[in-house]
Parts: structure tokens; C-alpha cells; sequence
């Protein structure tokens, strides 16, 4: 995984950490879709948040799990990353 989340990596992480198969470009179409509307609940969500804590070892921001778009998501994210010192883009599909 890169230093920032991609939305390739987002999609990954829909199909390991809750089962759900969304392809990245449909992601980059509806960024502002709800994560409902791609059939991805709070459990699922909290799943991702957990795979990414575990793959970076360390904590995402605590409204990681509320972000209700896939475009949130990435911003919220990634600006945590940037707080790192982590500057990779965050295109991908």
C-alpha cells in the first residue's frame, strides 16, 4: 500500500476487510455517493479502518468510520498521512 490511500486500495479493502466487490473506476465516477449506495455499512467501514490501522500501525483519525463518501474517506485519510510526512498522490483508478 502506498503512503497515501488510493482508490485502487480503497476497493481492495472493500473486497478483503467486508466482502464487497466495487470496481475502483466506478469509485472515481461516485466519489460522492454514499458508501450505502455502494452496499458497504458501518460494520464494513470499521473493518477498513481496522485493516488500515493494522497495515500502518497506527491509529486513523477517530471520524474515519463516520465518513459517509468514498471522497471523505480519501481526504480524511490521507490528509493524516500528510501529517506524516507522507506525500504520494491519491489517484489510482
Amino acid at each position: 500500500m502506498t503512503a497515501q490511500l488510493t482508490l485502487n486500495e480503497l476497493a481492495a479493502l472493500m473486497k478483503s476487510a467486508a466482502g464487497l466487490t466495487v470496481d475502483p473506476k466506478e469509485l472515481a465516477n461516485r466519489q460522492d455517493a454514499t458508501f450505502a449506495d455502494f452496499g458497504l455499512d458501518s460494520l464494513g467501514l470499521l473493518g477498513i479502518v481496522g485493516e488500515l490501522e493494522n497495515r500502518q500501525g497506527r491509529p486513523m483519525p477517530t471520524d474515519a468510520e463516520r465518513c459517509k463518501t468514498p471522497r471523505d474517506f480519501l481526504a480524511l485519510v490521507n490528509t493524516n498521512s500528510n501529517t506524516a510526512n507522507d506525500t504520494v498522490p491519491t489517484t489510482g483508478a
